[in-house]
């Protein structure tokens, strides 16, 4: 029987599926959080640079909008990548008897808490603009709902790390109780996989760091380079196909 005519590994096709849907989830999410901070980031430095009132309500009011709407797209786009991943690491252990996401899912999960951090951090500061631009009633209103968020989202990290803690734990606990199984050489997506986007990602994440450098004041790149910062943000994130 000529090679190509072999047939396919036992659960290859469904597993090629699966794992096709979970790169998608996983780009969607990483797209998202990217544009969330890009898009608060640049809209916030543009607010401080307003001279005049009239100047900074527009931007105050975008600062929100992205905010409103960066917070309930992180939820749900992670929320697919975690569900889509699940199905790939089960299907993986009943095939293949080895997850290949293991040893590197703490440090992915412990990377998108501090996306969330960021995200946040910049949210809290939204009041302040609204402020600067007269609108004190509305300014007030929002400090105290962003003050019932801070503190849930308090509660909600010091959660994130006890659970990312056992789940740490119980990773270490399962590689050294496995001693390291090579799992099923019929796995077909076994071997190391090109990364064709990495150069893009990186792009991605050092224009992001720009702009919350340039938020922090750390630097004051001038107005026309934000721009191109954060059009790099964009373009890099949502032109990269893994």
């Amino acid at each position: 029987m000529l090679l190509t005519e072999m047939a396919s590994p036992p659960g290859a096709e469904e597993m090629a599926g699966l794992r096709d849907g979970a790169r998608a989830a996983r780009r969607g999410a990483l797209v998202a959080l990217i544009a969330s901070i890009s898009l608060l980031a640049t809209a916030q430095l543009l607010a401080d640079r307003a001279t005049t009132r009239e100047q900074a309500l527009p931007l105050a009011v975008l600062s929100l909008g992205v905010f409103a709407v960066a917070v309930p797209a992180l939820a749900i786009t992670q929320y697919v990548w975690g569900a889509r991943a699940r199905m790939v690491r089960r299907r993986e252990r009943e095939l293949y008897a080895l997850t290949r996401s293991g040893p590197a899912r703490p440090l992915t999960r412990l990377a998108l808490a501090a996306g969330w951090t960021v995200t946040l951090l910049l949210g809290w500061t939204v009041p302040r603009f609204f402020r600067e631009a007269a609108w004190y009633s509305f300014a007030d209103a929002l400090a105290w709902a962003v003050e019932v968020l801070s503190v849930v989202s308090v509660a909600a990290g010091v959660l994130f790390l006890l659970w990312w803690a056992r789940d740490v734990a119980g990773t270490v606990a399962r590689a050294l109780r496995s001693g390291g199984s090579p799992g099923d050489p019929w796995d077909p997506g076994r071997g190391a996989r090109p990364r064709e986007g990495a150069a893009l990602w990186t792009g991605a994440a050092v224009a992001v760091v720009a702009l919350l450098g340039a938020r922090a004041h750390l630097w004051e790149p001038a107005t026309g380079v934000v721009y191109v910062l954060l059009t790099a943000a964009l373009v890099c994130g949502v032109v990269t196909d893994e």
